[in-house]
């Protein structure tokens, strides 16, 4: 088997919106990724393009949290908004534990790949062989 090796390129075409983000930064957050989905031989992910795909899907999740698309370049807040005020302004949000749903649910780019890992998150029952 093989690691998957960044390729900003191909991320840009595939993410357009990441157009403008330099290829460091992206790399940075690939890196990242391989947090989340292991980018070895022992990856639960043994289809080398799927675990690509699957990859990038989480360096754009992880460029989207860190600011990368924002006008100013600063990181969104982590977590959902929980209260907001009105007069002398304030916000208060929840925080969402890394490698949990809601953590991914706070960009299109993780759900897509909390949806894409559905098959590793649940539970596959395989029988005792019997013997003849």
């Amino acid at each position: 088997m093989a690691v998957v090796v960044f390729d900003p390129v191909a991320f840009k075409a595939r993410y357009p919106e990441f157009a403008a983000v330099s290829d460091g930064l992206l790399s940075a957050c690939f890196t990242e990724a391989g947090l989340y989905l292991s980018n070895t031989d022992a990856s639960p992910v043994q289809s080398v393009p799927r675990r690509t795909l699957m990859l990038n899907m989480l360096t754009a999740h992880v460029a989207y949290l860190g600011g990368a698309l924002s006008l100013d370049g600063q990181p969104r807040p982590v977590g959902r908004l929980s209260q907001a005020g009105e007069g002398s302004v304030s916000a208060s949000f929840e925080y969402m534990t890394p490698g949990t749903q809601a953590y991914f649910a706070q960009s299109q780019y993780g759900v897509a790949f909390w949806q894409a890992t559905l098959s590793l998150r649940s539970f596959h029952y395989r029988p005792r062989p019997t013997c003849y």
